[in-house]
């Protein structure tokens, strides 16, 4: 019997996870859908991930295609897997979370159904307990096919991971993940939904994203700057793409991940020269873009009004800031 190409290529980079890789795999290698090829992408691992990865090669090698390549980062790594993908979509899973049973099979399904080139999931928080601790709803209220001419909210709303989304591969035939970036997904998965006329989704919590207790005190740096320079190349593809009509979702774009998500960041930088050099940079950047604020004050999410909708602490940091206080944001931090 000839082979039979696989419907769907997942890519697992892996760095020095030997604690949490066997959950990862085992609830890939277990897939409801069986014609699926896993790229386990070991990106100069120092622990022992490689071995976990050759056992499973050894036990699963119908599934599993186990790589070694030098350390080069999340998106080298991910981009080593696309370059070596036989399916017809791409899945995108990291090496610490772990995903339910029936995920790829449904995606993939609603993928045809609806001839959709991006499929998304929920994904719930998780402790390393596998205890749930946040459930993360990506398209509240909204149908399962999704017409983005006619709802082109969703181009501002939705949170830009890879791994909670299937795409039809050939969205990456110009397209690679930016190597040597902070917030590659930032950078590159507006620009391929860009590419996309029809989006479909499920409301199911399919992705598992494990909240690490060693990676909570990760430190904030400069390195942040890296959103606001995401935002930038997805407007440049925007300004070329068929939606670039659509200027009010554009700005809503950039004042979701180039003002909120970076203030995110900015609230966990703990130096203080940092803090302010990354302030003006954000300043410079709503210069720029005529972001008034007003517009941000506006600004609504899934049709609710965004800062109304946040936490007291993050509401008064939020506000604080916008309001020049940036002295006494110090102070609170």
């Amino acid at each position: 019997m000839a082979n039979v190409p696989p419907k769907v290529s997942i890519i697992v980079p892996v760095y020095n996870v030997e604690n949490y890789l066997t959950k990862c795999l085992d609830s890939l290698v277990n897939q409801s859908l069986s014609n699926i090829e896993i790229l386990v992408v070991n990106d100069g691992s120092k622990d022992n991930s490689g071995k976990i990865i050759e056992e499973y090669a050894q036990r699963y090698p119908e599934k599993i295609k186990a790589f070694t390549k030098e350390n080069g980062g999340l998106s080298d790594a991910r981009n080593f897997g696309l370059d070596r993908a036989a399916g017809d979509y791409i899945g995108f899973v990291d090496s610490d979370d772990y995903v339910s049973e029936t995920m790829f099979e449904e995606m993939f399904l609603l993928g045809e159904k609806h001839q959709a080139k991006m499929v998304i999931c929920n994904i719930q928080k998780v402790d390393e307990g596998g205890k749930v601790t946040q459930k993360l709803t990506q398209l509240p209220n909204m149908a399962e096919k999704i017409a983005l001419g006619n709802n082109f909210s969703v181009f501002s709303d939705i949170s830009y991971f890879a791994c909670n989304k299937l795409f039809r591969k050939e969205l990456f035939n110009q397209r690679r993940f930016k190597k040597g970036v902070h917030f590659e997904d930032i950078q590159l998965i507006p620009q391929l939904l860009l590419e996309c006329d029809t989006i479909a989704q499920t409301q199911n919590f399919h992705y598992q994203y494990l909240e690490r207790t060693d990676s909570i005190t990760k430190t904030h740096t400069e390195k942040g700057i890296d959103m606001l320079k995401a935002v930038a190349d997805v407007e440049n593809v925007f300004h070329e793409s068929q939606y670039s009509h659509k200027k009010e979702e554009l700005k809503n774009f950039q004042i979701f991940e180039g003002v909120y998500s970076f203030l995110a960041y900015l609230a966990f930088v703990k130096k203080e020269e940092i803090f302010y050099s990354m302030s003006e940079q954000l300043v410079l950047f709503m210069k720029e873009r005529q972001i008034k604020i007003q517009d941000i004050l506006k600004y609504s999410r899934f049709g609710k009004n965004y800062l109304l909708s946040l936490p007291l602490k993050k509401k008064i940091f939020y506000l604080l800031f916008f309001g020049g206080q940036k002295r006494l944001i110090r102070k609170l931090i």
